[in-house]
């Protein structure tokens, strides 16, 4: 019985390494995404290069903080010990309770107050609306330095010189808050608060079950602002705080490279400073996606 011998058309002849070669076919990047990224990366870098130094430099002796030539990493492993040393000699336990109830509150009652104003601004309409706006705006423009003898002036009237009330009551309302609310307030649909009110919703009801819940990640994007800004408030603290116990992360950093104190301690100093990153990192990390939305959206109206 005679084989049969198939035969391939020519049309149908595929070389193996050309197929090969379409299945490991890498995209190619335009010359000009190369550059974007290779901007994005050095810049990058250029930020992650202070953090990282401060991280390692809390590990290492006090001899290798300025040696020449930079030692990248501590050749002198010094393990937890700067930060033994950072809670011998201060409360700093209590410093950071003191910066975490600070700007907890200041973030709450920010956040919530610029919610309803802003939604107030860009939903209501009543006589004196615009003008009161611009007055809102109106004092972004004023530097704080220049606030600082009346408001304290009028702290220390008050009583509430060194203590929680005149640390924490000044910073808990500012019109970047009530601006970035307003501009997300107006990607919200009119339809949905006017079927709120057909269904007989009040309109703080309206505000709390259905406003604030849309208006979640310009929130969340406050948050992470107002908390960052609070928790790294150095000036108004060192004003108005006189006593130890009050002080907070920033101002009781100074303990560890005041002159007085005799030799700076960098060392420590860097060990706190790597303490006090973390929970301002870690809030990032979290609120990353809500936060990115939030600046993304903010502007999309107005």
């Amino acid at each position: 019985m005679a084989e049969r011998t198939q035969v391939t058309p020519v049309g149908d002849v595929r070389r193996p390494d050309m197929a090969m070669e379409r299945s490991i076919r890498l995209p190619r990047l335009r010359p000009a995404t190369l550059v974007w990224f290779t901007m994005a990366l050095i810049l990058a870098l250029s930020f992650f290069f202070p953090v990282f130094f401060m991280v390692t430099s809390s590990f290492k002796a006090e001899s290798e903080i300025f040696a020449t030539p930079i030692h990248w990493l501590p050749y002198d492993f010094q393990g937890l010990a700067q930060y033994q040393k950072a809670f011998d000699q201060v409360p700093l336990g209590r410093f950071f309770f003191n910066s975490t109830l600070m700007a907890t509150i200041d973030v709450i009652v920010t956040v919530i107050f610029s919610a309803m104003a802003g939604y107030g601004f860009a939903k209501f309409r009543f006589r004196g609306q615009r003008l009161l706006f611009f007055a809102v705006l109106a004092t972004i423009s004023v530097p704080f330095q220049i606030l600082i003898v009346p408001l304290y002036v009028q702290i220390f009237n008050y009583g509430w010189a060194d203590t929680y009330a005149g640390l924490i009551i000044p910073g808990i309302m500012n019109a970047f808050g009530v601006f970035m609310m307003r501009q997300f307030a107006y990607s919200i649909p009119d339809e949905l608060i006017d079927a709120a009110r057909i269904d007989g919703a009040g309109e703080l009801r309206i505000f709390w079950r259905l406003v604030l819940p849309l208006l979640a990640p310009a929130a969340a994007s406050l948050a992470v602002i107002i908390f960052l800004f609070s928790w790294n408030n150095f000036l108004w603290p060192l004003i108005v705080i006189r006593s130890q116990q009050l002080q907070t992360i920033p101002v009781g950093m100074t303990v560890f490279i005041a002159p007085h104190n005799g030799q700076p301690q960098w060392a420590v100093s860097m060990a706190v400073s790597t303490m006090a990153t973390l929970p301002v990192a870690l809030l990032f990390i979290f609120l990353q996606r809500y936060f990115v939305a939030g600046l993304t959206m903010s502007g999309l109206k107005g």
